[in-house]
């Protein structure tokens, strides 16, 4: 049984129709990002019909944390400057800028980690998986599992949101396009922290933001 709150969650996440989302709900098991996945493979999805639209609007927002210890820049587009001056999209860039100062991302999606970087780190990942003893026929399936965990860590749109967690940042500028009713995207960012590479004491800064976030 599919419950209301289940489909009503979906249809502010996606956009579509009360119906489309129940049988995507009904489809997929009650299983939310499969029905996310049905949706936009069936074109139903309006996050999904809006992803293709020219983004060349928007704004570039800064984040800095503590006396000037990390600092962030991050370019977020919309189509139109209207929706740029809003305060929800503002808002939304803050909290881009936020979470690439505590999550520390390298690059915004999957498809823009190098394929030199991949690479060697699907070999240290098979290395390891050899190490652990596991059987040769099971590793590269291992391997591709741990690549997933990879990219939670190095791409941002992978990113577990640090102000709810139950969602990606993928999540969050989906549920904002569709609530908006423009495409969004994340261009680039660039992250400063204070004596970076240096050797000094662990910071709590991933701490402070859950602190923040929770007052």
């Amino acid at each position: 049984m599919i419950s209301a709150s289940l489909v009503k969650e979906l249809r502010e996440r996606t956009g579509a129709g009360m119906m489309d989302c129940k049988k995507a709900l009904t489809e997929s098991g009650g299983d939310m990002e499969k029905a996310i996945e049905f949706l936009r493979e069936h074109g139903l999805a309006a996050a999904a019909k809006k992803s293709g639209r020219i983004a060349t609007e928007g704004l570039v927002e800064s984040y800095i944390h503590g006396v000037g210890k990390i600092g962030v820049l991050v370019e977020v587009n919309c189509e139109t400057d209207f929706v740029a001056k809003t305060d929800e999209f503002r808002q939304l860039a803050k909290d881009i800028a936020m979470q690439i100062a505590a999550s520390r991302p390298e690059y915004v999606r999957e498809e823009e980690v190098p394929d030199d970087a991949l690479n060697k780190e699907k070999e240290i990942l098979r290395n390891q998986a050899l190490n652990e003893g596991k059987p040769e026929k099971i590793v590269d399936k291992m391997v591709e599992g741990r690549i997933k965990k990879y990219y939670e860590q190095v791409c941002l749109m992978n990113q577990s949101f640090v102000k709810d967690p139950d969602k990606t940042i993928e999540n969050l500028i989906n549920e904002k396009i569709a609530k908006i009713g423009e495409n969004i995207s994340i261009r680039r960012f660039v992250r400063y922290e204070l004596g970076e590479g240096m050797e000094k004491k662990e910071d709590t800064f991933l701490e402070d933001i859950e602190a923040m976030t929770k007052k």
